[in-house]
């Protein structure tokens, strides 16, 4: 019950940030195929409402949001470690800004772009997790703002071309980690989904470079897993999931507390609710339980999601 089952799809930038980090590792992984946008009823009967991507399982737990796996990753996997040459701590504050304000302009940029060609199931869903709840005045706006919204990621890709110059084959010395992988993803996106993406990239050699060997990389070593077996093998496992709560919780949290879990930016998702087993100062973790699934134990960051007890 130990397998890594990475629930994604292929052209998901945050997926494919969690895809690299398994290759810097060299991992075996199984891969269950989720639908693009909701419903997705066989992942939500995992997460409890959670239907972003990706999700990882491992036997009865489940790991919410490309921090929390990447960090049971490390957790489970510390060789190679994700925090070459120093980087732990920094690395996750340079993901901050990577999945924050970079990545959110870098969307702008690509639904801007794709205007009325973007089908409209799929404008609306991410309409309002990266536009607002009036997604199609913001999507307007994106169209509008694209050469400011270039000049800013133009700035911010020098920056990451500046240190590749200075620090040689990655972001922090001669191994890869955690940085590349949340610095990657975003520069994926782009390139694969702005038509002038390749053209606006063309700027930054040294960035360009760094880019091919992270591609080199790979993402480790995949097999194909239906939704279906990935639900079984929760049925069949149980979590692993240590328990008790951190005395410093600034929330009173307490094991066996009922509470909500969701992310603090309103994508219009059903928050997920269990009883806590396990907090800390970086990670939250609750059981709940499924129809089909069984009890499992679903897992997420602290930063970035709000706790609200019931």
């Amino acid at each position: 019950m130990s397998d890594i089952i990475l629930h994604n799809y292929p052209q998901s930038p945050v997926a494919e940030k969690v895809r690299v980090a398994l290759g810097i590792k060299g991992l075996a992984w199984r891969s269950v195929e989720i639908p693009r946008i909701p419903p997705k009823p066989l992942l939500t009967e995992l997460t409890g409402g959670y239907r972003r991507t990706p999700v990882m399982q491992i036997g009865a737990d489940i790991y919410c949001d490309s921090q929390c796996i990447m960090r049971e990753l490390e957790r489970r996997h510390p060789d190679p470690s994700f925090f070459p040459d120093g980087s732990r701590g920094l690395a996750w504050g340079l993901s901050r800004w990577t999945d924050g304000t970079l990545f959110e302009q870098v969307i702008k940029i690509v639904l801007g772009s794709a205007g009325d060609a973007l089908p409209r199931d799929f404008a609306k869903d991410r309409g309002r997790l990266y536009l607002g709840p009036d997604w199609a005045v913001g999507l307007r706006k994106a169209q509008g703002d694209l050469p400011h919204l270039a000049a800013q990621v133009r700035a911010q890709f020098g920056w990451i071309d500046q240190r590749l110059v200075q620090s040689g084959d990655f972001l922090f010395g001669d191994r890869p980690g955690l940085a590349d992988a949340v610095a990657y993803h975003v520069i994926w996106f782009l390139r694969g989904r702005w038509t002038d993406g390749p053209a606006f990239l063309s700027e930054f050699p040294a960035l360009q470079d760094w880019e091919a060997r992270i591609h080199a990389i790979g993402h480790g070593t995949a097999t194909a897993l239906s939704p279906e077996a990935a639900i079984d093998i929760a049925v069949s496992a149980d979590s692993a999931a240590p328990q008790g709560v951190d005395a410093g919780d600034p929330q009173g949290l307490e094991p066996g507390m009922r509470v909500t879990v969701n992310p603090d930016v309103d994508g219009g998702e059903q928050p997920v609710t269990g009883l806590v087993r396990y907090a800390d100062r970086e990670t939250i973790a609750v059981a709940r339980i499924g129809d089909r699934a069984g009890t499992v134990c679903v897992h997420f960051p602290r930063a970035g999601y709000r706790v609200r007890p019931l």
